[in-house]
């Protein structure tokens, strides 16, 4: 334990971000580093729980109190070790996981919990500065070929683990770079891609093979990887976006949210976007649903100039703080301001899309909306909705954005083709014991095995995954578990 009253002594403080109207002017972090003393302080308040529910609440099992206290004591190679003990990525998680080891922690039962997402990222660029971060090279190599298909956070971890256990890992990714979600689908001003640069640079020192442009049942034959690997790990994602299929879809202006943020992303980058593009410069934007995906939309039309953003919200607005019927330690469904809220948008709850409408040239003009009255259940959740009766109107609107989630992984090609089994919602068919599918050689991890979900379940996956496919080529493994990196330390 760092500090014994560090928790009474300090409160919880984020570090400075860049002004609003400073930084929709460009698509770069803006999140600035905490000094030393304030990163001292942070870890001090960590009180070293006799039971640290952080644990627990991390998908990865990160172990928190321990990382907390190499902090507090500047122990820099000891916190990187215990941090990537458990963590392939931190990098990644340290910017954009919604940290629900936060909402696990023992001093958020009545005080602001421990600032654990920013001493998790200021550890791993701290190690990296301090060139703690090197190439991790096999002692051996099985001569155990594996493929893997999907360069997001569960591919990378299972590739990153796999490689580490000495098999020969190749990675296949149908975009021209790799890192999947992270590089196509969050915006740079959250996630700037020189990070997933640095760290594919590493993975290849590792030995680790990546082949781009690669899309595996179309310019790849599936039949070359079945004989070619011992193993193949499922990893594309949930990539078919939930569509809104009422009068006027077809309307020039209604886009996913994904074909508008990916467009961002590779201008930002200096690549070709394709035959149309998307710009909110001079328009009202409407981003229709109120996740993560749609605030990113407003923070990258925020910086495209355009004339208004608004965001709706199928359900009602979530309380402010925790209510009875979200008890800590479970992941509290509050109210969520993020910073692309904070540079400018119009947030409304409980309000349904019923018509995409045109100006009778093919061009979207306006959306028909009704707001909505929700039953609520004894627990708390919205169960059942009627329209509010004579709240029909039309608003203003140039561009539709829809970013209501994500139905299943795509299966034309590489899964109809490979006949593995789905579930019940459209996802690769694997125990989340063993992550195999009906094909024994074939194993599956991520989105594409339990659905739209988290960057830290994506890496936690591809890491658990990667153990058993290790004992299924080997018949043990060398690979810890969630549960033995905690015994360890």
């Amino acid at each position: 334990m760092g500090k014994p009253t560090g928790f009474i002594e300090f409160t919880r403080e984020l570090p400075l971000k860049r002004a609003p109207q400073e930084r929709v002017n460009d698509y770069r972090e803006f999140v600035e580093r905490f000094t030393e003393p304030q990163l001292n302080q942070q870890s001090a308040r960590c009180m070293d729980c006799g039971v640290p529910f952080c644990h627990n609440g991390c998908p990865l099992g990160n172990i928190i109190p321990e990382f907390n206290d190499a902090v507090y004591r500047k122990s820099w190679k000891e916190a990187y070790d215990i941090l990537a003990s458990t963590n392939n990525f931190p990098e990644f998680t340290g910017r954009i996981c919604p940290a629900p080891c936060e909402s696990a922690c023992v001093l958020g039962i009545n005080q602001p919990p421990i600032t654990i997402e920013e001493i998790e990222k200021h550890i791993i660029e701290i190690a990296f500065d301090k060139g703690f971060v090197k190439p991790r090279q096999p002692n051996l190599r099985t001569g155990k070929k594996i493929a893997v298909v999907g360069s997001g956070p569960a591919g990378l971890a299972a590739a990153a683990q796999l490689n580490y256990a000495g098999h020969t890992i190749t990675v296949f990714e149908r975009d021209d770079a790799p890192g999947g979600l992270l590089r196509y689908g969050i915006p740079d001003f959250k996630l700037e891609k020189w990070v997933i640069d640095r760290r594919i640079r590493l993975m290849e020192e590792e030995g680790i093979t990546f082949k781009c442009n690669a899309n595996v049942g179309v310019n790849i034959s599936i039949g070359d990887l079945l004989r070619e690997f011992q193993s193949i790990v499922l990893a594309g994602g949930s990539t078919v976006p939930r569509n809104l299929d009422i009068p006027g879809r077809e309307l020039k202006g209604v886009y996913f949210a994904m074909e508008f943020l990916k467009q961002q992303n590779k201008r930002v980058s200096k690549l070709a976007v394709g035959a149309e593009d998307i710009f909110a410069t001079g328009k009202n934007v409407v981003v229709i649903g109120g996740g993560d995906t749609g605030s990113d939309c407003v923070g990258t039309s925020n910086r495209q100039k355009a004339t208004s953003v608004t965001q709706f919200e199928l359900l009602p607005k979530p309380p402010d703080s925790r209510t009875n019927y979200m008890p800590w330690p479970s992941f509290p469904m509050v109210l969520k301001t993020t910073s692309s809220h904070e540079e400018g948008a119009q947030r409304h709850w409980a309000v349904a899309t019923k018509e995409f409408m045109g100006d009778g040239k093919g061009n979207l003009k306006a959306l028909k909306i009704v707001d909505l009255e929700w039953k609520i259940t004894q627990d708390g959740k919205p169960a059942q909705f009627v329209e509010v009766a004579g709240s029909e109107r039309e608003i203003p609107c140039e561009l539709a954005f829809l970013a209501m989630g994500f139905l299943h992984p795509q299966h034309d090609g590489l899964i109809n083709e490979l006949n593995v089994e789905l579930d019940e919602r459209g996802n690769v068919k694997a125990g989340e014991r063993f992550y195999q599918t009906n094909i024994q050689k074939i194993f599956t991890a991520g989105d594409m095995r339990r659905g739209q979900s988290l960057v830290v379940w994506a890496i936690s996956e591809g890491r658990e995954c990667a153990r058993k496919v290790d004992e299924y080529l080997t018949g043990s493994s060398i690979l810890e578990t969630k549960d033995q990196s905690l015994i360890a330390l």
